[in-house]
């Protein structure tokens, strides 16, 4: 009985240390401020040492919406795929000096996230406009098998 108790306290301790490694890097569960309602799904990936996040799943819109308020080179992009977190930078316990698109409005914002301690499970995601005032949301992991 031990051993088996050991051996899933061990596992268990396995699968934490590993999400928690693993940082930001992979599917999170976006939230609808307005509905509360799940929105879409954003994979945060690193390249090149930065982190970014595109969109890999809409839950409340239909699959082919396009980005009609955004400007540039994502003017009406289709929202599936769409790169809305760029240039993310690692520091000790958080990710910042990137940037956060709202798909809704074209807004670009300054964009920092991180986890509260002991919570790789539920990501903050901040985004920061140039007169100071900031909206913080929770994203929630999904996991891999989702």
């Amino acid at each position: 009985m031990k051993h088996i108790l050991l051996s899933l306290f061990l596992l268990t301790l396995m699968n934490t240390l590993s999400t928690a490694q693993s940082g930001p890097i992979g599917t999170w569960k976006t939230i609808d401020d307005a509905t509360g309602e799940a929105k879409s799904y954003v994979e945060i990936y690193e390249d090149q040492g930065k982190y970014f996040g595109k969109v890999v799943k809409l839950l409340k819109s239909a699959p082919d919406k396009r980005c009609t308020e955004c400007t540039g080179k994502k003017k009406n992009q289709p929202l599936i795929g769409l790169v809305v977190i760029e240039g993310l930078e690692p520091y000790k316990d958080y990710w910042s000096n990137g940037t956060i698109m709202d798909p809704e409005n074209g807004s670009e914002y300054r964009c920092s996230i991180w986890f509260e301690p002991g919570n790789s499970q539920e990501l903050k995601v901040r985004g920061k406009h140039w007169t100071g005032l900031y909206r913080t949301q929770t994203w929630y992991r999904v996991p891999a098998d989702k």
